[in-house]
């Protein structure tokens, strides 16, 4: 890591991180008990296909923690990452799946050392770590977590009563998600000047039209499953086949090997099938009308399929535990809402086109990472009078890469 980088770590965002660990252990407990509470209950597919989420999920998240360590196997600045790498514990740690947890530690570590100690150089690195520890709980969010509230809820849909506790579930489920989105937004703050930094009440919109435009894209798509469960899996393949694709015409550059960004784009392409993210630089406001075009069209499909499905065989299917009318009309308020307080959003908070002071050189790829992310500061001094030198023959890679795309991506 380079010396001098101009981030402000607030104590907003350690307690955010806190937080983030104290969800991560929750979630791996209320994982494990709906294992237990299947085979309990006898549904042994529902338990194999619960599994297959988080082994898969867990497997994606140490592949993409191994290769970003391996980009920095040299640069690593805790005692505990410098301990498990030294002693040759990188490889066994992500095998045993506990890489996110050596980040959590490793952030928890230098946050703590940057408070105690005022070093603006432990700050920036505190900020490195925390972005690549959010994107990973954002990588966990969409490849475990979403896909399995859709099917714990097409399970609930088949009980004969829908009780308050379940629903507080499903909400809290959804609510994790969007409290992931707001973790690396506010992450990706760090990059603008003091003055646009994320407050607690553009936090709440940010959280809520997360909350209304994830809400009914998941419910719809267990509503699906709930009565074509043979067909969910062509649909998102298909689809997401599509994303992938998608990705790829859009030239996404965030790894540093052919082979990461191929699994970067098949990661993207999970995230889109249920929110969407912006991932290359340039206007925005296209490719996400775009996006919203088709998943609003698909999502509607997938509504009228279901509705079709139970008009058929209403006398086959079990009774919903609720009005289907009211179903319905509750997921379309929702998501009109969810739309409206996005609009708000960006048109009253989102910083537009902020001083992130990158010229044409900045934007290269052979550029020394002290110069790209000394340029992403709002309070550094330069000399005016002096030529920047020309670029060198080292190539940014590695979190500088992750971090510099990822704030030009972000709010331009």
């Amino acid at each position: 890591m380079e010396e001098g980088f101009p981030f402000n770590l607030l104590l907003s965002d350690v307690l955010l991180s806190v937080l983030s660990l104290l969800l991560f252990l929750v979630d791996v407990v209320l994982d494990l008990w709906a294992v237990v509470s299947l085979y309990q209950e006898q549904k042994y597919l529902s338990m194999g296909l619960l599994i297959s989420l988080l082994l898969g999920s867990s497997l994606l998240l140490q592949i993409f923690s191994w290769l970003w360590y391996s980009d920095s196997s040299k640069n690593q600045e805790t005692k505990v990452e410098r301990f498990v790498s030294r002693h040759g514990l990188l490889a066994p740690v992500h095998i045993c799946q506990l890489g996110v947890f050596l980040r959590f530690a490793a952030v928890m570590e230098i946050s703590s050392r940057s408070f105690k100690q005022s070093d603006l150089r432990r700050t920036g690195i505190a900020v490195y770590l925390n972005h690549d520890l959010s994107m990973l709980r954002m990588f966990e969010a969409f490849s475990e977590s979403a896909p399995q509230l859709v099917l714990m809820t097409a399970l609930i849909m088949e009980m004969p009563e829908l009780h308050v506790f379940t629903v507080v579930k499903i909400v809290g489920s959804l609510s994790s998600l969007s409290f992931t989105m707001l973790s690396y937004h506010r992450n990706m703050r760090a990059f603008v000047p003091e003055k646009q930094k994320m407050g607690w009440s553009s936090s709440v919109i940010y959280f809520l039209w997360n909350l209304f435009l994830i809400g009914p894209r998941v419910v719809c798509v267990c509503l699906f499953a709930s009565v074509l469960p043979c067909h969910i899996a062509a649909h998102f393949l298909s689809l997401w086949t599509l994303l992938v694709l998608w990705a790829w015409w859009q030239k996404t550059d965030f790894m540093d090997t052919n082979a990461g960004e191929w699994l970067y784009r098949a990661t993207v392409a999970l995230i889109w099938y249920f929110s969407w993210f912006n991932v290359v630089e340039g206007s925005t406001k296209l490719r996400g009308i775009i996006y919203h075009m088709v998943i609003g069209v698909d999502t509607m499909l997938l509504l009228g399929l279901w509705w079709w499905r139970r008009s058929v065989e209403s006398a086959r299917l079990d009774p919903l535990p609720i009005n289907p009318y009211l179903l319905i009309a509750m997921l379309i308020i929702i998501y009109i809402i969810g739309v409206l307080l996005k609009l708000v959003y960006y048109r009253k908070f989102h910083p537009k086109q902020p001083d992130l002071q990158l010229d044409e050189k900045d934007e290269k790829p052979e550029r020394d990472p002290q110069l790209i992310l000394h340029s992403l500061g709002d309070n550094v001094e330069t000399d005016s009078c002096e030529t920047p030198e020309p670029p060198n023959q080292r190539i940014v890679t590695g979190v500088h890469k992750r971090m510099k795309n990822m704030a030009v991506n972000f709010y331009y």
